[in-house]
Parts: C-alpha cells; structure tokens; sequence
C-alpha cells in the first residue's frame, strides 16, 4: 500500500485528493495546510476545470498545519505538493531530504534557479520527483501526439494554441494576482501551452512575444511565436486578462500535410481529426483526465514500474526558462534564443 500526504488542500489538493482515492492499493493518511480553516469547511473551492466544489469527508485522516510535523509523524511514500508557486522550491526539497517522493504542481517555480535547487535535491536524494504538467496526459492532447508522431497523416507544419481564462480571483488570499507569488498568467496559464509545445517538437530555438499588461501588475496576457529550424508557423496564445463572466477556453488548431486536428473545450464534438480524404472523426481516447492520468503515472513510478518518458524534472525547468523567455521577448520586443 501506498502512503500518500498532501499540502494545500485548494482547488488542486481537492483534485489530487480525488484521483488518489480512485487509485487501488493508494492510501491518502494525511493531510497539511496551514490555513486551518481549509480542514474544516472545504466546499465551494473553484477554479478553471469544475471538479472541486464538493465538500470532502476528511475523517480518519491525520490533519496538519504543520508540514514538517507531518513529514516526521506520518509514514509517507509520496507527498502532492498542491501549494501557490512562489512555495514549490522550499516545500519540494523539505519533502525531498524527509525521503519522500514528491508530485508537485506546475510551474516547477518561479525562476531557474529555484528549479535547478529542486532537481539537485531529487538527484542527491534518489527521490522521485515530477511535476505536474497535466496537459502531456490529457487524454485529447495524449493522443494528438500520438497522431503527429505516427506521420499516418503528415507532419504538423502550423499549430495554434489559446488558454483564456478569466482573472482569478478565487485563489487562496488572492495569491494568483500577486505577480511575485504567481508570475502572473505567464507562468500560472500559458505555460502549460508553452510546454505542450516543447513535449511535440523540443525546445524551440527563440521566441518572438508580444504582452499586454493586467490584473496581478505583469503581463497577464502574450501571443508567442516560437521559432523552428524547420520553419514550422507555431503560436501560442494565452492569459486571463478577460472579463469576470469569460468561459474558460483550451483549444488548439494543428495543421498537418494531409489533414487538421482541432480541440476546443468549449465545442461538441470538443476533439476532431479532419483527414484530407474522407470524413471528420473524433479519435479514440485514453479514459480520465489529465489529473488521473498524471498521477497514476506518478504512483506506478515511485512503485518501480516501467512507465514511458512523458514528463522530466528537466522538461519543467525547460518550461520555465522558454516562459521567461517569452517574458523577455515581450519587455525587449525582440526575438530571444532559447
């Protein structure tokens, strides 16, 4: 059996709590957040994706304010670490060096070298640690790699991406709004695009941004190119600079030489393959979500079973560094080698 803790019971702690107890041989024991109000009245939390709202019964487990306490009273195996962003370096390396094996949400952290601490420590500890980049296991976004790269239907040769949301406002003290805990829609929103980009063709070799500033006082909107040898046409745009009433919007548009595949999780069908012969389809796709899925991975690793490469300590330090390099691109209006 598997022991798994928990730190930050928001929008986040509430979904890993819910993918873990749908694991068989998992056990969540215990779970930490220093507002203790959280462990008593945990309705109501929202966020962009539904799937939080209900309250939880948290009786018969170990309820802490205290992480350093859970980590030495509990007997834990793995550890979520679903905290604000400007937490995931300190929290991540405490877990690390207690010999716990560590999930921690996406961005990694806030800069470099903050994530180069992190992967040190995994790698002085031989600790497992992944981040949580649930986009590389959305069932749609999963399975349009695996079209891209079967080549059934060509190369991609243009791909656009839109993560919209509106400002939000429902974060624990607001933190999602301060630019120094956050890195505003940048690194909260748009990074999870910026990776997808990199997880299908490598990192890019530069970028070109433009950004417009909003509520947390940063930029909290960019249109990105990035730019390929291969000339490929790839966007990226995403933030959430809209109005309060806006719906939550992930989609892509990617053009291959003999077809498109579309996603947009405002439409229905959501997910469809335009061949270039022959009639539009949905393709076939893993059950789940994202959230399941990346934790499932999480825990069949720790477990020592062979699970394919999708996700790498580096990979998310690699997130973040073309993020500030698109944040960089935008201050200088220039194009900016990765």
């Amino acid at each position: 059996m598997t022991r798994v803790g928990l730190i930050g019971l928001g929008f986040m702690g509430k979904m890993h709590l819910r993918c873990y107890h749908a694991l068989d041989d998992v056990i969540v024991t215990a779970i930490c957040d220093a507002d203790e109000k959280r462990l008593t009245d945990t309705k109501g939390t929202a966020g962009n994706i539904e799937g939080a709202e209900a309250p939880l019964d948290l009786s018969g487990l170990a309820l802490y304010t205290d992480f350093e306490k859970m980590l030495a009273e509990e007997n834990l195996d793995a550890v979520s670490i679903t905290l604000p962003t400007f937490l995931h370096r300190d929290f991540t390396v405490k877990a690390l060096k207690a010999g716990v094996n560590v999930l921690c949400e996406k961005p990694m952290a806030l800069n470099t070298a903050q994530c180069e601490d992190m992967i040190s420590t995994a790698e002085e500890t031989g600790k497992t640690l992944q981040i949580g980049h649930c986009i590389r296991f959305w069932p749609e976004y999963a399975k349009t790699k695996q079209i891209i790269e079967s080549a059934e239907h060509g190369d991609a040769v243009a791909c656009s991406f839109r993560r919209l949301a509106a400002p939000p406002t429902w974060s624990w003290q607001n933190w999602l709004i301060d630019q120094e805990k956050s890195g505003g829609a940048l690194m909260d929103l748009h990074i999870h695009d910026t990776d997808y980009v990199q997880y299908l063709f490598g990192p890019p070799k530069a970028v070109r941004s433009q950004a417009l500033t909003g509520p947390t006082g940063g930029f909290d909107y960019v249109a990105t190119q990035y730019i390929y040898p291969e000339e490929k046409a790839i966007v990226a745009e995403g933030g959430f600079v809209n109005s309060p009433c806006f719906r939550f919007e992930m989609s892509f548009n990617i053009l291959l030489e003999r077809g498109a595949i579309v996603y947009d999780c405002t439409r229905d069908p959501a997910f469809t393959l335009y061949p270039l012969e022959g009639e539009p389809f949905t393709p076939k796709v893993e059950p789940g979500d994202g959230y399941s899925r990346e934790i499932a991975h999480f825990i069949k690793q720790i477990k020592g079973q062979n699970v394919p490469d999708i996700i790498t300590p580096e990979d998310s330090l690699n997130a973040v560094k073309i993020v500030h390099a698109e944040k960089y691109a935008a201050e200088t209006k220039k194009e900016v080698r990765i």
